[in-house]
């Protein structure tokens, strides 16, 4: 019954720190490309919510570890807790960073106005949202579109950059934004796979084999 106890309390606390997550990406996503004139309100309040969650599940983890002895099923939940939790703490650190490189950004509104990023928002936040379901509903499809939105985005990204990275060697006003730029559309990289590296531990929970995403 203990155990029982403790891990849904585990499973809740993932529940809350990928949803916190998620809510970061859109928060940056939305500050980025959206909303020139939006400011971030109460993100560090956030990020400080998933740092202290992410020390909370690794209590959990230990405690059960130390005073239950769980089945094998449960050991493979543990075990993918707190992959997760690692995975969505850096999803927070990264949708911070790109917060911030949205203010200077967006000095050349221009640069963003001859780079598009409607699409590649949508399909971030699709990606966050398809994360949380995956591990919510422990669903198989949502881990394939997970894979197959990551790849997108990747894709996206790489020639985003390189298309920047030409504008700003015609256009040495937008060296500054335009470095900010690419360092933000890496982040976003970064974000959707460590969204692939969540799905891949749901997988892990649901069928007792790795599985590896393709990011190619």
């Amino acid at each position: 019954m203990i155990l029982e106890t403790e891990i849904t309390k585990l499973r809740n606390a993932i529940m809350k720190i990928i949803n916190l997550s998620e809510n970061q990406v859109i928060e940056a996503m939305n500050l980025l490309a959206i909303d020139a004139n939006k400011k971030a309100k109460g993100v560090k309040k956030v990020e400080s919510k998933i740092d202290k969650l992410d020390v909370k599940i690794d209590e959990i983890c230990q405690n059960i570890f130390a005073l239950q002895q769980p089945v094998a099923s449960d050991l493979r939940f543990i075990m993918s807790a707190m992959q997760i939790s690692n995975e969505a703490e850096r999803i927070g650190d990264l949708s911070l960073s790109i917060m911030k490189k949205a203010k200077t950004i967006k000095e050349q509104p221009q640069l963003l106005e001859k780079f598009n990023l409607d699409k590649l928002t949508e399909d971030v936040k699709t990606t966050a949202y398809k994360t949380l379901e995956a591990f919510e509903n422990l669903n198989e499809n949502n881990i394939n579109e997970v894979f197959a939105l990551n790849k997108k985005v990747r894709h996206t990204t790489e020639e985003l950059i390189q298309d920047i990275i030409a504008e700003m060697q015609k256009n040495t006003a937008y060296v500054v934004a335009g470095t900010h730029l690419v360092m933000a559309l890496k982040h976003i990289d970064r974000i959707t796979s460590h969204c692939a590296n969540i799905v891949e531990s749901v997988y892990f929970m649901i069928n007792a084999k790795i599985i590896k995403n393709d990011r190619n």
